[in-house]
């Protein structure tokens, strides 16, 4: 399986989760924007929609944060489109871009159900999502939810280094699609 990393405003930094899996994973690659501190709706989803098309491998998506809505607005704006080989989608800490100013040009966020196996990884105390809310998300998108607790954005302030919560989530969901 390859594993395509989708981070969110500003990049993953090396204290990041996603930059640890990066490394630790085999077979995987990282969608690159122009500019990740001023993200552009149309030029992210376009971004992210170039590299799955390169993709000639079965992949999982692992994205974070305002990766998170970027993913979801490519695979709802391309339902029939998606590649064989985009096998789901592992989205964490979705930040709810309908109710957070500096990304709100990124809304609406999609509430359909999504066209490939995913599943929701959300913390009880993100700034940026409340538990209500991913729990909304999952059920508009019908997709699983993991509860991982306490572990605020689940982003370098929460020096997870290589989060070995989520790589357990991360295989169970890939077990079950």
């Amino acid at each position: 399986m390859h594993y395509l990393i989708v981070p969110g405003l500003n990049n993953s930094d090396e204290k990041h989760w996603q930059t640890f899996w990066e490394k630790s994973l085999q077979n995987t690659s990282r969608v690159k924007q122009r500019d990740w501190d001023h993200p552009q709706r149309d030029e992210w989803v376009q971004a992210l929609g170039d590299t799955i098309q390169k993709l000639d491998k079965d992949t999982i998506i692992i994205a974070h944060s305002l990766g998170v809505a970027t993913t979801v607005i490519y695979l709802t704006q391309n339902q029939g489109k998606i590649p064989l080989n985009l096998k789901g989608a592992f989205l964490v800490s979705p930040s709810d871009i309908d109710n957070i100013e500096v990304i709100k040009h990124f809304k609406p966020m999609p509430l359909e159900k999504l066209p490939i196996p995913a599943c929701i990884v959300a913390s009880e105390n993100d700034p940026f999502v409340s538990m209500e809310r991913a729990q909304f998300f999952a059920k508009a998108w019908n997709v699983k939810l993991f509860n991982a607790g306490k572990l605020g954005h689940i982003n370098s302030a929460s020096n997870l280094r290589d989060w070995e919560q989520g790589r357990k989530f991360l295989a169970e969901f890939e077990r079950n699609i």
